[in-house]
């Protein structure tokens, strides 16, 4: 009996929707899961806007106080690295290709301090008291003693603030909605990918495969179970995106609700390209072997490939998000899944890397696809030892 090929993958991935859905683990990970991105973004107003670490140079006069701004750093938790600079110019420039986040100048009285976009109010409170004390231990050596005017003169000594672009008070939560898209999709991708390769092994150590080629073919046995786990997977990230940014807007943490809709959009339409990019992958690794002992062998590669896409591109996105280095990652299909849609939402990707990286996703799936589809094809009905990738590709 031969099913229709549009009813026959709709069975398969039917059958692999209401297994998964229906399993307690589904359900307990999905709320594990929310409670820790809830309490992530309740974090992250914090944790950008009061980082633990300053670049500082310092020219002229300023050269002086370089032990001072060490240890009241060092008072309030945070770590001051100081360094000298030649003149203001070579400052302003390292300001701006972010080698320095701070650059002070002019004199203890009149103290100069530049940034690129925003000054965290903790070192400018700190700014503002050692010019205060070096305006006082002036006066003294002065012997200065009029109480009044010694007052008048310490708190007349503040900081000029000068910014190289206007402040953003949204990109704190921009880059923790960014993250948490390259977490999510990672772990979508990643475990529902596995699962993919998994379902594959068991069937073929159960020998149910056999009963199911009976009526349908390899490939939409094969794009059906890909299909349905990634109805799975996508049903859980949305269910943490919705659920995360309900929390964080009720708490007050996310104000961008307008972006992170967006992101949360765009979020679907890269995890349906990334998940069916490595799916098919995954289910031609699993194809290649018969027993679930013999699953580490032909998933790792994969694994190791997209984990370290992922580490790399986090802490990248993390550290300097408009950065070259992360736009080069963001473009390789095999990262952009995950890495594109995040600097999307940080607002740091281009129109033309928007298209640039779909179009090569979309290439590259489906060259992966076709390929992934003769291997399993020809591979899921081979029983015993491993495979060999060429001998599956030969047919």
């Amino acid at each position: 009996m031969t099913v229709p090929p549009t009813k026959a993958i709709a069975l398969v991935a039917k059958r692999e929707l209401n297994t998964r859905l229906r399993t307690r683990s589904f359900l307990v990970g999905t709320i594990v899961i929310l409670v820790v991105l809830a309490g992530y973004l309740l974090l992250q107003a914090n944790l950008f806007s009061n980082a633990s670490k300053a670049k500082v140079g310092l020219t002229g006069q300023t050269i002086g106080i370089a032990q001072q701004l060490q240890t009241a750093g060092g008072q309030i938790g945070k770590e001051i690295r100081t360094s000298v600079v030649a003149n203001p110019e070579q400052g302003r420039a390292e300001v701006e290709s972010g080698d320095l986040d701070i650059l002070l100048s002019g004199n203890a009285a009149d103290l100069q301090v530049l940034v690129k976009s925003d000054l965290d109010p903790q070192l400018r409170t700190l700014f503002n008291g050692i010019s205060h004390q070096q305006v006082l231990n002036a006066k003294l050596l002065e012997g200065d003693l009029d109480p009044a005017q010694v007052m008048r003169e310490v708190n007349s000594a503040q900081v000029d603030l000068t910014q190289l672009e206007p402040p953003d008070p949204g990109r704190g939560q921009r880059l923790a909605i960014g993250l948490i898209t390259v977490f999510l999709l990672f772990f979508g991708i990643q475990t529902y990918g596995a699962f993919v390769a998994q379902g594959v092994i068991e069937e073929k150590s159960s020998r149910v495969v056999e009963l199911l080629l009976s009526t349908v073919r390899p490939w939409q046995l094969m794009v059906g179970k890909v299909l349905g786990l990634g109805l799975v997977g996508l049903v859980q990230i949305v269910v943490l995106a919705v659920g995360g940014l309900a929390m964080a807007s009720a708490t007050g943490a996310l104000t961008l609700s307008g972006l992170a809709t967006g992101t949360v959009l765009w979020g679907v339409v890269w995890y349906l390209l990334g998940f069916f990019l490595y799916a098919t992958v995954y289910a031609a690794a699993g194809s290649l072997v018969s027993r679930q002992e013999d699953a580490a062998s032909v998933i790792t590669p994969v694994t190791m490939v997209f984990t370290i896409g992922f580490v790399v591109g986090f802490n990248v996105l993390a550290q300097n998000p408009d950065s070259g280095t992360a736009r080069v990652l963001s473009l390789v299909p095999l990262f952009s899944p995950i890495l594109m849609p995040a600097r999307m939402a940080i607002g740091s990707a281009a129109g033309w890397e928007v298209v640039l990286s779909l179009v090569l996703t979309l290439v590259l799936g489906s060259l992966l696809t076709w390929v992934g589809s003769r291997i399993y094809r020809n591979a899921v009905l081979h029983t015993g030892s491993r495979l060999k990738l060429t001998a599956a590709l030969r047919g």
